[in-house]
């Protein structure tokens, strides 16, 4: 078993670890580690690009979250095909490490995201209904306050609830998600005091310009 484990335990690190927000922003002239909170996620991602490049900017932003669940998808996803009973350990073995190349990445001096993209798109591999709600609470909360993190954070909350009380949940799978949980919310340890500070970012509507 440990072959199998330690197989996809490099794979999902080397999956999780490839830095597309920083590429993609370095597409730009961008290096994402100097501006807005300095973090290479998707969210920072799109919102530095975009107050400097516009739609376009946004747009790298949306790709750079679409790549990360990506990265987190094939780690969970590829050791379907490698088959046999440790399957669903390899699973397992395969997102967490990715989420922990995703935070700690070896190409970027072992700086990197909270993973909530990377968790998304793993969890929608393992738990795709749980993971649905998280969802559905990310976009409720996040279209009322405009926060990202507090949405990201009430759905880390909400998915392993999900996953813990859906009938057919394997248990692996649910302690997963609920460990995952604590992980991106301890990453967000700086948002939460950004928040009860009142100093926290928002992604804001902007109005149309009036008409002549």
């Amino acid at each position: 078993m440990l072959i199998p484990l330690l197989l996809a335990a490099i794979a999902g690190y080397l999956l999780g670890a490839l830095p597309f927000g920083w590429l993609i922003a370095r597409k730009f002239g961008i290096n994402i580690f100097d501006h807005g909170s300095k973090n290479p996620g998707a969210t920072n991602v799109k919102r530095v690009l975009g107050e400097k490049f516009g739609a376009k900017g946004k747009r790298a932003g949306d790709l750079a979250f679409f790549l990360d669940a990506l990265k987190g998808a094939a780690a969970a996803g590829w050791p379907v095909w490698f088959g046999g009973e440790h399957v669903v350990a390899m699973q397992l073995t395969g997102l967490v490490f990715a989420l922990v190349g995703h935070s700690f990445s070896c190409w970027t001096r072992f700086k990197g995201g909270k993973g909530v993209a990377t968790s998304a798109g793993g969890l929608c591999v393992l738990l795709p209904i749980p993971t649905l709600l998280g969802l559905v609470s990310w976009i409720l909360v996040f279209q009322i306050s405009r926060y990202v993190s507090l949405a990201s954070i009430v759905a880390a909350v909400v998915l392993p609830a999900a996953a813990s009380f859906w009938p057919g949940t394997p248990r692996p799978f649910a302690i997963l998600a609920t460990v995952i949980g604590v992980f991106v919310i301890l990453r967000h340890r700086a948002n939460i005091t950004r928040l009860r500070n009142g100093t926290e970012n928002k992604f804001v509507k902007k109005s149309a310009a009036p008409s002549a």
